[in-house]
This record gives C-alpha cells, structure tokens and sequence, in this order.
C-alpha cells in the first residue's frame, strides 16, 4: 500500500484529501490517504465565528464566482444548495476624507467605459487626461515580469493608481503595488498591453457583454450558509475516517529506504511514500531545510493585518449610507484599509433583523504595526476613523478581533520563476514532495483550491510511474 501524506489542513490540503480520497474510493487504488494539521482546527485562514445569530468571518468572507472551482467543491460536498450570492449595491473609494463611488464599468479598477470615468468625482482633469494616454501610448518593451505599479503608472498615470487601482488590488493582496510581481497577480493586464496595445481597448475588446441590463449589477461573489467555514466542515465530514489526524506538526522531513520519514512535533516518526506540503512557506522551508532545493531559495515576504468586526443595532448608525464597503485610497489619513457593511453585503445570512455588523480592516506596508495593538486600542482606531464618515452613537455591541501575523505571502518580483525553480527542484532531488497553497499560484479561495485539485493529478501520476 502507497501511503500519501498531506502537510496543512488548509482549504488546499484539504481540497487534496478530498479529491484523493475520491479517486481511492472511486478506483479502489491501493493509496493510504492522511492529512497531518498542526493545530486543532481545520480551514486556514477560512474561519468563521457565529456569535447571537451574527456570521462573522475572521479571515476571507466570500470567493469570487467566476472562478468556479470553490463552488465545484461545494456541491461535491454537498453544500451546493447552502451557496449565497452577495447583496449588491454602490462601493465606494475613500479619498481625503470624501467617499466617492466607485466608477460603473470598470474591472479591477480599470476604466472600460469612457462616460462614468470621466463623470466621476475620484479625479482631477488632469488624472483623467493621463489615463487616456493609455489609448496612444506604445506598448511596454516584453519582459519576464516588473512590478504593478510600475506597469500600471505607466499606461493611467500616478493619480488613478493611487486613487482606484492600488487601494482595490491593495486590498487583495495586502501589498505594496511597488513590490508585488505583475506576472504572478495580473498577467492578463500584461497580455492585453502587447496584443493591443492599450489595456482598456483590450478590456473593452475581451470583455464579454454584461447579460443583465445596463445600471442593475450583478452578484459577483459566493459565501455559504452559516460562513465560509461550512464549505471546510462539509469536506471534513465527507473524508473518511483517520485520515484527518489533528495537532500533528512535522518537525523535519528527511529520504529514507521506504521513502521518506517525517519527523514529528514530539519526538514520533512516520513513513511516506509522497508528501505534498500545502503550508505556509516558512513552514515548507523550515521542514526541508537540510536540502539544497530550498537552502537558496529567496524568503518570500508575508505582511500582516487585522480585522475588526463590530456589532450594532442598525438605530445606531446615523448615517447610513446606500452601499456595501468602501475601500481606501493612501491619500487619506486614515489607518483603516477597507470597510465592508457586512449586514448589506450578505443581507440574509450575516447578521439578525435590525442589526448592523461592520468589518474593518487595519495594517498596510509602512503600518503593520498596529496588528501588535490592544483589541481596545484597535476598536478605538477603528471607530474613530469610521466616525469621520457615518456617525455611530454609543459602543458596539461586541467586537471581534482578528490578527494575521505574516500570514499575507507578498508575490514579488520574479515570484513564478521562484515557484518554478522550486517545483523543477523537488521534482528532482525530492521526487515525489509536491506543495500547493497561496504561497505559489493564488492566493483566493478557488486559487488553493485549483492547486489542490493540480496536485491530485500529480500525485496520481507519479504513483503510476
């Protein structure tokens, strides 16, 4: 019998046991499945919190809906019928201390359609002149990769990147547009530059044409029933049994006669004939740090951030504003990233009948040091910037902190070519080791959950050589 040992109960090492699982059962395979977690939850990042009849997501709130593979595994699961679409209505762009909406049509921040960008309040005559220089400007020399916000100040200029671009994106990965790799986030922006010639004539040629009518948006996110936690709960459920054995953390893995030998927190050894490794990166390195494939590899950076959720009777709110979140630009003194009226976003689901619930986000490049604050100190940053805005009267009902330290794996540039070079390297000092997870190739929920599903057939493969 093969034994495949999976590192990390993430939704990536947790998609893989799933899918493994499946293919022994479906094929009667000779394959011994475990998943070995360090701690004493499943999930990752995914982690949900119901608390007096609130849906408080302490880590990702949805994932998004045209990537399908998240609610592929849904109703493999099945939970396909406890899929949520989010509420939709205005978002906003928080610049000064002035929120703007964000312009109609455009994607990922950038302008499509003429009419709303030039009609929107987000900028200057000027700002608007510069971003059509995207339309006649030549296309940028080919290169293997270069950063986000040299590529996009390039073709929109300073004032639509800082303004609509860098705080979207920003709030994906958590970064500095500066540092983050175009190739590993956004290729296809790149792509659409060199075929033709303009991003936004390439968005407005690729872009298939809205199936509603024009003004009514449409739903672009999942969540489930009861939190993002009900997807892991469902894929944990339909495992069979002993294959997920918690509070295991791998110390050290090393070859032997049999394969390999992971050496566990404790002191207990266990043998293995393939390993995948969906950790964080520093986990994965730290765990085969006696071999060359990993000893020259570049630290990949992580940032940190923190959320904040606060609840309240609606009554509190004076001024409630048509929308579900904003986003904020640098150009602003605030110390909050983002804010989502979690109660609008998920109006069925996230919180009870008359009752608001708010997350907000804190920690940027040059401010993770405030994920180190106090839960006190945090609500009082949080409510005081929040109050130069809506208005809220008395004190939250309860509050719920969530810290990630080091836990946003920052793709800088080169990133895919450092991925590559570790992948061709296990393949060829450490065969049979594969990893996956939002270190590599994605960081959203469908991303990890792709990388599993990759990493099944990879498996498969080489155990049929």
């Amino acid at each position: 019998m093969k034994k495949i040992t999976i590192i990390g109960g993430g939704i990536a090492g947790l998609t893989a046991a799933f899918y493994l699982d499946q293919k022994v059962k479906d094929q009667n395979l000779d394959y011994q499945v475990q998943l070995l977690e360090a701690s004493n939850r499943l999930g990752g990042k995914i982690n949900t919190e119901r608390h007096e009849g609130f849906t408080i997501e302490r880590g990702p709130d949805s994932f998004l809906i045209r990537k399908q593979s998240a609610e592929r595994l849904a109703h493999n699961v099945g939970v396909g019928d406890k899929l949520v679409k989010n509420g939709t209505g205005k978002s906003y762009i928080l610049v000064g201390d002035q929120l703007h909406s964000m312009p109609q049509g455009s994607f990922m921040g950038i302008p499509t359609q003429v009419r709303p960008f030039l009609a929107s309040s987000l900028f200057s005559v000027t700002g608007k002149l510069r971003a059509g220089m995207d339309f006649v400007l030549p296309k940028g020399e080919a290169r293997d990769d270069q950063s986000l916000g040299k590529f996009f100040r390039r073709r929109l200029g300073d004032e639509v990147v800082e303004n609509l671009i860098e705080p979207l994106l920003s709030g994906i990965y958590a970064g500095d547009m500066d540092d983050l790799s175009l190739m590993a986030t956004f290729p296809n922006f790149y792509q659409l530059e060199q075929q033709y010639g303009s991003i936004i004539r390439g968005l407005q040629k690729t872009m298939p044409a809205p199936k509603q009518p024009t003004g009514k948006k449409r739903s672009m996110f999942y969540s489930l029933e009861g939190g993002l936690e009900t997807l892991v709960e469902a894929v944990e459920s339909s495992l069979s049994d002993g294959i997920v054995q918690k509070g295991k953390a791998v110390n050290k893995i090393t070859t032997s006669e049999d394969g390999y030998q992971l050496e566990l927190k404790g002191g207990s050894k266990i043998t293995s004939d393939v390993i995948l490794i969906a950790t964080p990166y520093p986990v994965m390195k730290q765990m085969l740090k006696s071999y060359d494939v990993v000893g020259d590899l570049d630290n990949m950076k992580a940032t940190s951030v923190a959320n904040v959720a606060l609840a309240f009777d609606r009554s509190a709110i004076k001024e409630d504003i048509d929308g579900t979140g904003f986003v904020v630009s640098r150009n602003s003194n605030y110390r909050i990233t983002a804010c989502t009226w979690t109660h609008k976003k998920w109006p069925n689901t996230a919180a009870p009948e008359g009752k608001a619930l708010l997350r907000c986000y804190v920690g940027r490049p040059g401010d993770e040091e405030v994920v180190e604050l106090s839960d006190e100190t945090l609500e009082e940053i949080v409510l005081h910037d929040l109050n130069k805005i809506m208005k809220i009267e008395g004190e939250p009902l309860f509050s719920v902190v969530s810290r990630w330290k080091d836990a946003m794996p920052q793709y800088g540039i080169g990133h895919k070519q450092l991925v590559e070079k570790l992948e061709n390297g296990l393949a060829s000092e450490l065969p049979g080791v594969f990893i996956a997870g939002s270190p590599y190739r994605g960081i959203g929920i469908p991303d990890c959950i792709d990388q599993g599903e990759a990493a099944v057939e990879k498996i498969i493969d080489f155990l049929a050589e």
